[in-house]
């Protein structure tokens, strides 16, 4: 095994032994900090619950961030072709980045209506993952080479061809590496839309913490949050692996990475 994956596992069990001894030895209470044998017994306990909270949560995540990255990778492709249009709205994708989630929840569930809540968190995690990918994609179109640029208009490509074989492959690394992050935002997005929204249909992660917390079982509070820590890992290292299988038979950076 290899030293970049023996060293976090040793690290993460260390945290895990220390914490679990500082709990007993300063006879610390569950409602304050569990133990990680408390977490691992409540994640047994309310295994089903959790799954449940899972599949709620993760199919939120994964809808809104494939509606990210395809409007904000068609968005920036019309960018890319127009700057009136770039000029026009571009503005207006920055401030809805910048708008906070908490703010807008209560507006949103009231226009959506409370019983289309599901809609209003993915609505919700879609502003949160949108914009880096846009951003990317939009950089990544505008930086291909001016000289292979004019060398396509030269022999008479045209904006298609120079879109599709030119600009696109070039833009690849920059909308993968956006989508890596934006991949976790569509996640971090989901559960603040839950803790301002509450929750629709099923009850996701984000919910289940809020209720655990009022309860005072931080057990189940530790465990939703261990879950959602692996999804959010899981999602890094699954997007990481299409950026690589895209990338390194051609590119510089997964070339590196291979070696």
């Amino acid at each position: 095994m290899k030293l970049k994956y023996i060293l976090p596992l040793a690290l993460g069990v260390a945290v895990l032994v220390l914490w679990q001894g500082l709990v007993r030895v300063k006879g610390i209470p569950p409602y304050v900090l569990p133990a990680p044998s408390e977490v691992g017994a409540a994640f047994v306990t309310h295994f089903p619950e959790l799954l449940s909270a899972l599949e709620t949560t993760l199919g939120i995540v994964v809808l809104a961030f494939v509606v990210a990255a395809l409007t904000s990778i068609s968005l920036a492709i019309v960018f890319s072709q127009s700057r009136i249009v770039e000029y026009a709205l571009y503005p207006y994708a920055i401030i809805l980045q910048v708008t906070p989630v908490v703010a807008i929840a209560p507006l949103l569930i009231i226009w959506v209506h409370y019983e289309n809540i599901d809609l209003a968190l993915l609505i919700l995690a879609w502003i949160v993952a949108f914009f880096p990918i846009l951003a990317n994609t939009t950089l990544g179109l505008r930086s291909a080479d001016f000289n292979l640029v004019d060398l396509f208009r030269l022999y008479g490509a045209s904006r298609w061809q120079i879109l599709w074989r030119l600009q696109l492959p070039n833009a690849l690394p920059y909308i993968l590496g956006a989508m890596k992050i934006s991949g976790g935002l569509a996640l971090v997005g989901t559960i603040v839309a839950e803790f301002a929204a509450g929750t629709g249909t099923a009850t996701g992660l984000g919910w289940l913490i809020v209720e655990s917390q009022n309860r005072l079982q931080l057990a189940t509070t530790f465990a939703a949050l261990a879950i959602l820590s692996f999804l959010g890992v899981a999602i890094f290292f699954a997007l990481s692996w299409v950026e690589w299988l895209l990338l390194h038979r051609w590119h510089e950076s997964a070339v590196e990475k291979q070696r």
